[in-house]
């Protein structure tokens, strides 16, 4: 369109350079056409539009916005017709401690206050899109910083509005997902209003006072050392039965040989033994006596 505006301009230039004395008038003519030629190529080239992947084109047309969405791709369109491109891809706003992390330069994380009073600092990441066919609602209901004036307050005031509802030592630890998804429910349902769809939200971290930091860590270390003693507990009481069950064993062995052992036996269990004597390579002499006693062992050594 602006070349067309040029052409406008040369024809008006040449209009006056026509009236003008001689011999400057003689190239009015040709002024006009070469702005007729140029106001003909721009309102060609204002036709033909062209919309990057990943983005969807809003027509206005004298400050009205048109309904119909240009999706990507080559379109020919009115060429009075000014064209405002939308992004559709997932973007992401992250609101963070950290100063080189987030959109806003230096700490911006959400100050929020617990329902036991204590201030807690929450760090977001919130993943979202532009939803296509509510582009033009979003042109002109919201305009084009629809990131500051949506994203940003719809998600810091549903942090808030949320965190009220719970301990600081919850929000840090046992119900940290519960909190979570009904952030993630606030913000979307607010977000459909608004053109925008949410596709996650990530706490990123949640940061408690210093004296309740030191108060989780000590309930930790408690906790862990009560299982490190139930644990020490627990072992001996199983030392404690093995050697029981043990001496048990011994006791009944015990009680067995005594009750159930016989001289014919014994007798039998005395033979054996000299007779693994006998058969050792060890040089022994070994005098039999007569069955009423022990045989008698001399070795040559």
């Amino acid at each position: 369109m602006f070349i067309a505006i040029i052409g406008v301009i040369l024809l008006v230039v040449g209009g006056m350079v026509k009236r003008s004395p001689e011999p400057a008038s003689r190239f009015g003519g040709t002024i006009r056409i070469i702005g007729v030629v140029v106001i003909v190529l721009g309102l060609l080239f204002s036709m033909f539009k062209v919309i990057e992947p990943g983005k969807v084109g809003v027509q206005v047309l004298f400050g009205k916005v048109q309904d119909d969405v240009l999706e990507s791709g080559l379109h020919v369109v009115n060429p009075l017709v000014d064209v405002t491109t939308f992004s559709i891809q997932t973007q992401n706003y992250t609101m963070s401690a950290v100063h080189s992390e987030g959109e806003v330069q230096g700490d911006d994380a959400i100050r929020v206050l617990s329902s036991d009073g204590l201030e807690v600092m929450v760090d977001l990441s919130v993943l979202y899109k532009v939803d296509a066919a509510k582009a033009p609602y979003i042109l002109q209901n919201i305009g084009l910083d629809y990131t500051d004036k949506i994203v940003r307050t719809v998600s810091r005031t549903a942090i808030r509005d949320n965190a009220v509802n719970y301990a600081a030592v919850d929000l840090y630890s046992t119900k940290r997902q519960e909190f979570q998804e009904k952030i993630n429910k606030t913000i979307a349902l607010s977000f459909a209003k608004r053109g925008l769809e949410l596709q996650q939200i990530l706490v990123r971290n949640i940061s408690l006072p210093a004296s309740v930091r030191a108060s989780i860590e000590s309930k930790i270390n408690a906790e862990q050392e009560a299982q490190k003693m139930q644990f020490v507990l627990q072992k001996e009481r199983q030392e404690a039965d093995r050697k029981r069950v043990e001496a048990q064993g011994i006791a009944d062995y015990q009680k067995i040989l005594s009750t159930g052992l016989s001289d014919k036996q014994l007798q039998y269990e005395t033979i054996k033994a000299q007779k693994e004597i006998a058969l050792s390579p060890n040089a022994k002499v070994i005098i039999i006596g007569n069955g009423k006693g022990n045989p008698i062992m001399l070795s040559d050594k």
